[in-house]
């Protein structure tokens, strides 16, 4: 349909006021918004807007995310590709550009900035400064992508300031990643050009950086939650504020996205106006989005609500497409290539054996809502001159193995899983994602891995003999089903997993956090346990 009208109570957020109208839309564009008398029984808005989520992490195809995220009414994403690239590279960059633009979503997609994150873990490739200069040059390529090095841009590591010096040469916005950055640090990290964080995890932090000319991204995952402590910049500083889920996996996506932030927003009693600029606009303005913000001549990006406060999406347009309707997606599935990089071998149980040392171990605490972690130190639980876990203790052995070729296993220990039996496995470990499993015996955790191995990349839960395992044969962390299929499958592993003893929201995603070096204070990669705090390897014993 080329041309339809609309009427409905416009929200017009630049204007910060509410009327009955008749919208005209011709080839995709609105060409005539014209005030009637009638009071309408729904209101139009524009879409909502991700502002920084890795597609990847929904363990789907970028057209997959577009199928389920338009339900939610959103119509666009300024989507980091880094999970991809750290597997294959540009390459893989190219592949997420190349399936998005099967379908009618708006995806932004931004230059890898840190490929590998780090130099203490192994990767399946490196993006170069000059590989970012050639995709700068693909109009789907928006910013540069979160620069988790923030040591490298305090200390002007050269390679660093070459990206940021040719994002700024092609005037491209420079997001940031700089957890628990304060004062001078952060003044310095944002006057380098940097512009964003998602990373703020206390409302301080986040003033600080507001501060220093930083916008803040108000992040609510599936793991990390920091929308409870940064909610109050809605009513501060909206302006310097986004929404984003930054990684988000399928079942919540299924269940809401950037519309859920909202209304919690309003039920905390926040100014409608100040909300939806926060979850519409602010994101066009900071990354000059082609998206349209509900004025003549925009695009015809815009959602039907039935009202202001639970923000039920009735219809969603994307260019004047209808793409969903009353909870349901109207956007076809597109066929899929397969691509991959994994050549992990089977492992043996004895490979996760570790002899007792010198004093306490180290051990890694993960926390409910957070990618931060604590170091901890606990007694060894021995049996047969041997460390085991200790169940009763929630001190589980962790692991990580490399996936790009062999080499020696990789074990820690970890609390905060809560696994009274079993095992859980991933190849889903941000950044490199390598396998990373946690469990409460050497054999589970063996067997826990090898199906991951098997499935060349996927989850699992082991119980005793019985292992399930969700497939992602797509570079090992996407699938190549739908979306509404894959939620399910992941709800039936992640069900199991919660089953297995763990109290978690996400155990799944926080254990693939468990591996993100960049984020303090203590993480494990395939090379050893990493101490993020003082960036470099420490010993798994105290002593």
């Amino acid at each position: 349909m080329n041309t339809f009208t609309l009427e409905g109570n416009i929200v017009d957020i630049l204007q910060r006021r509410i009327y009955p109208a008749q919208i005209t839309v011709e080839y995709g564009c609105i060409v005539s918004i014209l005030e009637i008398e009638q009071k309408c029984d729904k209101y139009i808005l524009p879409g909502f807007i991700d502002a920084h989520v890795h597609i990847e992490s929904s363990m789907i195809v970028p057209s997959e995310f577009a199928r389920l995220a338009v339900v939610h009414g959103t119509v666009a994403t300024v989507s980091d590709p880094h999970e991809i690239a750290n597997v294959l590279g540009i390459s893989g960059v190219e592949y997420m550009i190349d399936n998005g633009a099967k379908t009618p979503f708006k995806f932004n997609f931004g230059a890898p900035s840190c490929v590998p994150a780090t130099q203490f873990e192994t990767s399946g490739a490196t993006v170069t400064a000059e590989d970012i200069r050639q995709l700068f040059k693909r109009k789907e390529v928006r910013y540069l992508s979160e620069m988790m090095n923030f040591p490298g841009v305090l200390f002007t590591d050269e390679l660093v300031m070459e990206k940021l010096s040719i994002a700024k040469e092609f005037n491209r916005p420079i997001d940031g990643h700089a957890p628990g950055l304060r004062g001078s640090d952060a003044r310095k990290y944002a006057s380098a050009g940097i512009s964003t964080d998602h990373e703020c995890f206390t409302l301080e932090e986040a003033l600080d950086k507001i501060e220093y000319g930083m916008k803040i991204l108000i992040r609510e995952g599936s793991a990390a939650k920091n929308y409870n402590a940064l909610h109050p910049l809605l009513g501060s500083h909206p302006s310097e504020c986004m929404f984003c889920s930054d990684d988000k996996h399928p079942d919540s996506l299924v269940e809401s996205h950037i519309n859920e932030l909202v209304r919690r927003s309003m039920k905390l009693g926040y100014d409608v106006f100040d909300v939806l600029r926060v979850a519409c606009i602010n994101p066009i303005e900071h990354y000059k989005l082609e998206v349209g913000q509900l004025q003549v001549g925009d695009y015809a990006d815009f959602i039907c609500v039935k009202d202001l406060e639970d923000f039920n999406v009735i219809k969603t347009y994307i260019s004047g497409k209808l793409v969903a309707e009353n909870g349901a997606s109207l956007i076809d599935s597109v066929s899929v290539e397969i691509v991959n990089n994994f050549s992990a071998k089977e492992r043996e149980v004895s490979d996760f054996k570790i002899r007792q040392g010198k004093g306490k171990l180290r051990v890694i605490e993960a926390l409910e809502g957070q990618l931060v972690t604590n170091e901890i130190h606990a007694e060894p639980h021995i049996e047969n001159g041997e460390v085991i876990s200790d169940i009763a203790n929630d001190i589980l052995k962790l692991t990580v193995i490399n996936r790009y070729y062999d080499s020696a296993v990789s074990v820690g220990f970890v609390k905060g899983f809560g696994l009274k039996k079993g095992a859980i496995a991933s190849c889903v470990a941000h950044d490199s994602h390598n396998i990373i499993a946690v469990g409460t015996s050497d054999e589970e955790l063996c067997k826990a891995v090898n199906a991951v191995i098997r499935a060349k990349g996927g989850i699992s839960v082991v119980e005793g003999e019985n292992v399930d395992v969700l497939p992602l044969p797509i570079v090992g962390i996407m699938s190549d089903g739908d979306g509404y299929e894959v939620a399910t499958a992941y709800s039936r592993l992640d069900s199991k997993a919660k089953k297995l003893g763990s109290s978690l929201t996400a155990p799944f995603m926080t254990l693939s956090f468990m591996a993100l070096l960049v984020i303090p204070t203590l993480k494990l990669s395939d090379k050893g346990l990493f101490d993020g705090q003082n960036f470099r390897f420490t010993n798994i014993w105290t002593d």
